[in-house]
């Protein structure tokens, strides 16, 4: 009897363990679950966080400067340098190098005449309006021998190029929108990016227009990277430049 007694005790212990166990299995799972995806929230990097640093070509101002998650519309002006049966690479004022990838979209102009691609040549001239990532714009527009503008409002300023190791410079031209704050605005494309960015490289020739951003009282910020300055240049909404840090 004792003996019977002692083994049913010793089955139920066995079974209440093997329940508890079983309990302490599934609230692992579920706490592993729940510290798991807490994890890859925090790794995940925030888009201003993963934004590439300042100068360098390709650079965002860095700080939260409108990081982006991919290519956006921007531009380039410059000097052809050499041409192949995909594109074009220029030079801009500021020395940085821009390789232009062509398409069979890509539209073109001779001073304000339509042209074809016959028309960009070795030391020529040129805007380039497309899509920009990093160095490299795929061109919807190339204009060869582009119409200076008087857009500017801003006291004259040179684009400062970049140099490797130089320190960041950081001043402040013309005038800066009140409720202008870095990383605030919405990127935008089509006819108002490619006005803002005609506008900011007639001003300030030498960079690579990377995004357009529209700001909260419907002007624009025009990001440079390849340049140590300007990071942005404001652009009104009548597309006339009033500010540059």
């Amino acid at each position: 009897m004792f003996s019977r007694k002692f083994s049913r005790s010793i089955a139920v212990g066995a079974v209440a363990i093997a329940v508890a166990g079983g309990s302490y299995g599934i609230v692992s799972a579920t706490s592993g679950s729940g510290s798991t995806a807490s994890s890859s929230s925090s790794a995940a990097p925030s888009s201003s966080s993963a934004a590439p640093s300042s100068g360098s070509a390709g650079g965002s101002g860095g700080e939260a400067s409108n990081a982006r998650s991919g290519p956006a519309a921007g531009g380039a002006v410059g000097t052809v340098d050499s041409v192949s049966s995909s594109g074009f690479t220029l030079t801009t004022s500021a020395g940085q190098k821009v390789t232009i990838d062509e398409a069979s979209s890509t539209t073109y102009e001779k001073g304000t005449s339509p042209a074809s691609v016959s028309a960009v040549t070795k030391g020529e001239p040129v805007l380039v309006l497309g899509t920009t990532n990093s160095t490299t714009i795929t061109a919807t527009q190339v204009i060869v021998q582009p119409a200076s503008s008087g857009s500017s409002t801003t006291s004259a300023a040179k684009v400062i190029p970049f140099q490797e190791g130089a320190p960041t410079t950081s001043k402040q031209v013309g005038q800066i929108p009140a409720s202008y704050s870095q990383g605030s605005g919405t990127i935008v494309s089509g006819t108002a990016a490619n006005k803002a960015t005609e506008a900011a490289l007639a001003a300030y020739p030498g960079g690579i227009v990377d995004r357009v951003v529209k700001l909260s009282n419907s002007e624009y910020e025009v990001h440079y990277i390849g340049v140590n300055w300007p990071h942005h240049v404001f652009v009104n909404q009548d597309f006339k430049v009033v500010g540059a840090d």
